[in-house]
């Protein structure tokens, strides 16, 4: 399938996970790419394995919580492309610990990232995407859904981008734009491995969030987003899409 033939995509959180997953498979359709992350090595070599796909890339090293360093990510992306399509947030971070013990400064950081970065980037793409009468692919999580033990910071982030997604759609839907979340659990990258749970965990509470069947990789979430961010999505707005394995069904 080629359904992103002639289409520009910024995708942020690109260097590993479903970011990687993500850009691999829209480049492999077709798309030409601005990837995003704060990690230098990993983000060339996803760019590096993407050209080899055959697209047009360029890896930016950006950290989405500061404004003026999404700002310039977006226009040195339409300079480069002269255009921008889609644009998928997956740059994100995760805090696993009790509630009662998370600091102000580390609350804040994680909406920081996950949230504020995604207000940020949503908000200097829409005058490109409404011109291109394209869409935005956020990704939330099943925390946001469902109770997430040690999680709340992470959740409460979550939790927002779900609320931001369905103001785009409601907002913008009229002037030609979609938007539509992930809601990915049970999913295995890198970020869900490291996590360090609290020496004292509840596995009981833990094992609430466990899929029916069993974890994989993260091109089952990034299939989901090419679907959405597609022709195939058109009639799709608004939309959050849980990819758990059952989990939360």
């Amino acid at each position: 399938m080629r359904r992103f033939e002639g289409k520009v995509v910024l995708i942020t959180g690109a260097s590993a996970g479903i970011g990687r997953a993500t850009a691999e498979r829209l480049v492999g359709e077709g798309a030409a790419a601005m990837l995003l992350d704060v990690a230098q090595e990993p983000l060339e070599a996803t760019a590096k394995h993407c050209r080899e796909l055959g697209g047009e890339v360029e890896a930016r090293l950006c950290d989405v919580s500061r404004e003026a360093e999404v700002n310039a990510a977006v226009e040195a992306c339409v300079e480069r492309f002269e255009r921008l399509d889609v644009l998928v947030n997956i740059a994100g971070i995760l805090l696993l610990e009790h509630t009662h013990k998370i600091s102000l400064e580390q609350f804040e950081r994680i909406l920081a990232v996950n949230l504020t970065g995604t207000f940020l980037c949503c908000k200097a793409a829409l005058p490109h995407l409404l011109e291109s009468k394209g869409n935005i692919v956020n990704t939330s999580s099943t925390s946001a859904l469902a109770g997430m033990p040690y999680g709340a910071a992470y959740g409460a982030s979550k939790g927002g981008v779900l609320a931001l997604t369905r103001t785009l759609a409601v907002e913008y839907g009229k002037q030609g734009l979609r938007a539509n979340s992930i809601c990915p659990g049970s999913v295995k990258t890198a970020m869900s491995r490291s996590s360090n749970l609290p020496d004292d965990t509840d596995f009981e509470l833990i094992r609430r969030a466990m899929p029916l069947d069993k974890s994989r990789g993260p091109e089952v979430v990034a299939g989901v987003v090419a679907m959405l961010a597609s022709d195939d999505g058109s009639h799709i707005n608004g939309e959050s899409i849980r990819i758990d394995a059952g989990t939360l069904a």
